[in-house]
C-alpha cells in the first residue's frame, strides 16, 4: 500500500478509498459506506444504486498511480477535470513534471478526483476517467479530458463525447460504456473527494508533495523546489 501524510491509495481491500473550491467535510472520520454516500450526497449528481465491485475498483485504483514503484516520493494531484485552473496546470506544468520527476523514476504520481457541484460535467468526466483506468487508459483519457475541456464543459451530453475519446484508446469500448453507464466506479470517485475535505484541500489543484501541501496551478519553478526539498530529506 502506498501511503501519504493525508492519503493511502492502492488498498481496497475491505473498504473503498478514497482555485476552484469545495465545502469542508465533518471533523469526524466516517466508515467507508457512509463516507461515500455523504460525499455522492455533497458532491455529486443525485443518488444512484450502485452495486460494489471491489475487483473493478481495485484496479481503477492502481491504474490511476504511474511512476516507478520504488521511488521515494509520491505526488498526489486532487483535482476536478472541468477545473480551469487543474487545465491551466496541465497545459503548463505537467508535461514538465512528469518528464523531469516521474519518467526519470525518482517521483510516482496519483490523481484524486474532487469533482465540485458546480462544474456540471465534472462528475461524468471523473467517471470516463476512472471506468478507463480499469482498462489502464487512466493518463491517456486524463490527457484527453483536460485537453478538450473547451468542448465539453458546457454540453449536456457529454458523455457521448467521453465515449469517442475512449474508442481512440486501446480499450473494450463495451467495458467501459458499461462501466460508466452503471457508475461502478462512483463509490471510489466519492471515497476520494471525502478524504480530501477530510485533509483540508478546499480547492483545486492542489497536490500533496510528501509531507508538503502545494495549492494552485504554480508554475514549474514551485514544484521542483518542493519535489527537490522532499527528495533531500527523504535521503536524510
Amino acid at each position: 500500500m502506498i501511503m501519504t501524510a493525508r492519503f493511502a491509495l492502492g488498498a481496497l481491500a475491505a473498504a473503498v478509498f478514497i482555485a476552484c473550491s469545495t465545502k469542508t467535510a465533518e471533523s469526524a472520520a466516517p466508515s467507508a459506506a457512509a463516507a461515500s454516500k455523504a460525499a455522492v450526497a455533497t458532491y455529486g449528481p443525485d443518488s444512484v444504486a450502485v452495486t460494489m465491485d471491489t475487483a473493478l475498483l481495485r484496479k481503477a485504483d492502481l491504474g490511476r498511480i504511474t511512476g516507478n514503484s520504488s521511488a521515494s516520493l509520491m505526488v498526489l494531484e486532487v483535482s476536478d477535470f472541468q477545473c480551469p485552473y487543474c487545465k491551466q496546470f496541465h497545459e503548463q506544468t505537467y508535461a514538465a513534471l512528469r518528464a523531469a520527476y516521474v519518467e526519470s523514476g525518482k517521483v510516482r504520481m496519483a490523481y484524486v478526483n474532487l469533482p465540485l457541484r458546480s462544474h456540471q460535467n465534472a462528475w461524468p468526466a471523473a467517471e470516463a476517467a476512472m471506468c478507463a483506468s480499469v482498462q489502464g487508459q487512466f493518463w491517456a483519457m486524463h490527457d484527453s479530458l483536460f485537453s478538450s475541456q473547451d468542448r465539453w464543459s458546457g454540453i449536456t451530453k457529454a458523455d457521448t463525447m467521453f465515449g469517442r475519446f475512449a474508442r481512440s484508446m486501446t480499450m473494450d469500448a463495451a467495458s467501459f460504456d458499461t462501466c460508466v453507464s452503471s457508475h461502478a466506479t462512483r463509490p471510489l470517485i466519492a471515497s476520494d473527494a471525502e478524504r480530501s475535505s477530510s485533509a483540508g484541500i478546499n480547492g483545486t489543484p492542489a497536490f500533496i508533495i510528501g509531507d508538503s501541501l502545494l495549492s494552485g496551478a504554480y508554475p514549474f519553478s514551485d514544484f521542483k523546489r518542493v519535489i527537490d526539498a522532499n527528495l533531500a530529506a527523504a535521503k536524510r
